[in-house]
């Protein structure tokens, strides 16, 4: 908080600062009562009729009333990273969505509109990285339409919780009654380590295709049964900068008893669709596969990892943790209301 000199507590926020990162006290309850106050940090995306709204890192949005405000100063973009390689979201944002690329995309302004008959939001998403080149309302009311035409629903990809990230513009979708459905995290870690797991890979198959076993593994693909979507879904994922697929067979069955894919992508190596049979967790399959897919990368020159994580996953997020990543910032996916 920002103290003065006679040891006061000041507000030094005004209204230019929306838009900037800062940290503000408010006081809470009954200023009868005992004085008890809150601290919130985030980005300040709005401050109208006596009200300042501010976008958490999580992307939660916090309402405080101006006259409970007792101190408020502009903090830096973001904090420094303590582990991890260093990355912006400028540089990150684009090596995820090539990670996932759509069967169709158009261009709206600084907009990329995507589209591939529903297969993962990722690749049916708005990526807002920039101006979209026309008043905001009027861009969203194109990709309502371009998204409709295609019998899509439409969503927009934001980002919060980095410098460079979307807070302002998911607050201005709020505000237009778009509805936050889905929340992630995307997190990053130096790829060495992860090829230096204890885990054994010698079961694990490395392929460029996914083959049918693989396939019937994979839940996304499992969910998806329309066959057009089944298709789609094979052209996302077969495609990227450098695809692998890793699989750990299994004496009986269809389906392969692990499966992982990885996008090598310059430095970075992309984790994705991850997933392990039940009747084989707890076995360390999960570990050897991305061992042996980080070990592939490493050679193709990767010296970088990232990966994306529901916030309620516990168990990815548990075994991630363990790997060494870190969050980086937090997406989320918009839907029109």
């Amino acid at each position: 908080m920002e103290i003065t000199a006679g040891g006061r507590l000041e507000v030094r926020i005004t209204h230019a600062d929306v838009g900037k990162r800062v940290s503000v006290r408010c006081l809470t309850g009954d200023r009868k009562a005992a004085e008890k106050f809150t601290d919130t940090v985030g980005v300040l995306t709005s401050w109208n009729a006596g009200v300042l709204l501010i976008t958490l890192r999580t992307g939660e949005t916090v309402p405080i009333a101006e006259s409970a405000l007792v101190a408020g100063k502009v903090v830096p973009a973001a904090p420094a990273r303590r582990r991890g390689p260093a990355a912006s979201f400028e540089e990150l944002a684009p090596v995820a969505a090539r990670a996932w690329p759509p069967v169709e995309s158009e261009r709206l302004g600084d907009w990329l509109l995507r589209a591939a008959s529903g297969f993962t939001r990722r690749a049916n998403s708005v990526l807002p990285l920039g101006d979209p080149g026309l008043p905001l309302d009027e861009a969203l009311a194109h990709v309502t339409r371009w998204y409709g035409a295609r019998g899509l629903p439409a969503y927009i990809q934001t980002a919060t919780g980095a410098e460079g990230t979307q807070e302002r513009l998911c607050a201005e979708l709020e505000q237009r009654g778009w509805m936050r459905e889905v929340s992630a995290e995307l997190r990053i870690a130096a790829l060495a380590p992860i090829g230096d797991l204890d885990a054994d890979a010698s079961g694990v198959r490395l392929l460029r295709v996914a083959d049918d076993a693989w396939l019937a593994r994979y839940q996304r693909a499992r969910d998806h049964g329309a066959s057009d979507m089944k298709a789609a879904g094979r052209k996302v994922i077969a495609n990227g900068p450098s695809v692998w697929f890793a699989s750990v067979p299994r004496g009986t069955g269809e389906s392969s008893a692990a499966i992982g894919r990885c996008v090598v992508d310059g430095r970075w190596a992309g984790f994705m669709a991850v997933e392990v049979a039940p009747e084989y967790r707890r076995q360390g399959l999960a570990s050897a596969v991305m061992a042996a897919l980080a070990r592939r990368a490493l050679e193709e020159g990767a010296s970088a990892s990232w990966l994306q994580v529901e916030s309620d996953n516990a168990g990815a997020r548990a075994l991630y943790d363990g790997m060494g990543f870190a969050t980086h910032h937090h997406y989320h996916h918009f839907r029109s209301p």
